[in-house]
């Protein structure tokens, strides 16, 4: 009976006609024949439209003018049909068994069934899987997890597919807040209507490139923790509205709990203080805070909290000058000396 219910692939595209066109060939070429492609174009003003117009009537074609992110997923799911929704960015692409591998793991009480992504450069190299291998995605009903910690372990935009009995409920985006990174919206709410399950094989593509808002291939600078901070604020508020609403508890101190927030706010703090956007955080309280979520709120093996927990405390408590090479070698994975590259393959190895 599930080969008959109706899957939508929505893509979602603003100037990126370089990648666009293979986008749009992946969702075509899903073996999961009772599937819909929308190609939404948020304004664009290279080439995108042509490419969009070439496909015929083999895409439902949404030409719009720009108002961002959220604004393109609202206006591609108000024209769709399906009861399975999958919001796909015109620079990723899906394998083409995704829909016949999420179609296979829905369940009447799933309101999203999220699967790992290979993780890619410009040119499809290859570079990991996302997320990393060591993290596991959370399942089941993780509402629990996120009303304490204000995240779960869960994938960006093209990771994701939304039941439409669920998204009807959060559904429209609020566009002003979120021109960008409207996913974060979406994986925030979508657990109060409905349990999560977890592929963990990558079913696509997600590209790592210049362009990419979080992308860290142009160096670590604190604009990019700013905006990602910036950002968890406005997801903490929007849950704790949802939750107000629907009668459910949330902790005071979210993010607090979150080791990956707390990465991203110790190392805004230590780049750029003065344009750090927590203006009573302590380095000496952030890595505190970091150590404990390493060892009370995570599931990685010992060696691999004994790492994390370290890098916290190194962060923390080193000048400037000794922090920063830790910071870099985190988040900009390609910046690391080979010694110290191969060391680390090395260690998590044996931590996964």
């Amino acid at each position: 009976m599930m080969v008959k219910v109706p899957v939508s692939i929505i893509i979602n595209n603003y100037n990126y006609s370089q990648f666009l066109g293979e986008a749009i060939d992946s969702a075509l070429s899903q073996t999961y024949v009772n599937t819909e492609v929308i190609v939404v174009d948020d304004g664009s003003t290279d080439n995108s439209q042509e490419i969009i117009t070439s496909y015929g009537t083999q895409i439902v074609p949404l030409l719009k003018n720009n108002g961002g992110q959220a604004s393109a997923l609202n206006a591609g799911f108000e024209v769709s049909r399906g009861e399975i929704v999958i919001f796909l960015d015109a620079d990723d692409y899906l394998f083409p068994h995704a829909v016949e591998r999420v179609i296979a793991a829905w369940e009447p009480n799933v309101s999203n069934v999220q699967y790992r992504l290979e993780l890619v450069d410009a040119q499809k190299k290859f570079i990991d899987t996302l997320p990393r291998p060591e993290i596991h995605l959370d399942s089941g009903d993780v509402l629990p997890i996120l009303l304490k910690k204000g995240r779960y372990n869960c994938l960006v935009t093209s990771g994701n597919a939304f039941s439409r009995a669920a998204l009807s409920k959060i559904l429209p985006i609020p566009e002003a807040d979120y021109r960008i990174s409207a996913d974060g919206y979406l994986v925030t709410l979508i657990p109060f209507y409905g349990e999560i399950v977890s592929i963990e094989e990558p079913l696509g593509g997600y590209r790592q490139h210049g362009s990419n808002l979080w992308s860290i291939s142009e160096g670590v600078t604190s604009e990019r923790f700013i905006k990602s901070i910036k950002h968890d604020f406005l997801k903490y508020k929007v849950l704790r509205d949802k939750a107000t609403e629907l009668g459910y508890e949330v902790a005071e101190d979210l993010g607090l709990c979150d080791y990956f927030h707390l990465q991203e706010r110790l190392t805004s703090l230590r780049l750029d203080p003065q344009n750090h956007p927590v203006p009573l955080d302590s380095q000496l309280i952030l890595a505190y805070k970091g150590f404990l979520a390493v060892w009370k709120d995570s599931d990685f093996s010992k060696k691999r909290k004994l790492i994390l927990s370290t890098w916290f405390l190194w962060v923390g408590l080193m000048p400037q000058a000794l922090a920063k090479p830790a910071i870099t070698w985190l988040f900009a994975p390609q910046s690391r000396p080979k010694a110290i590259g191969s060391l680390l393959k090395k260690i998590r190895s044996l931590t996964t």
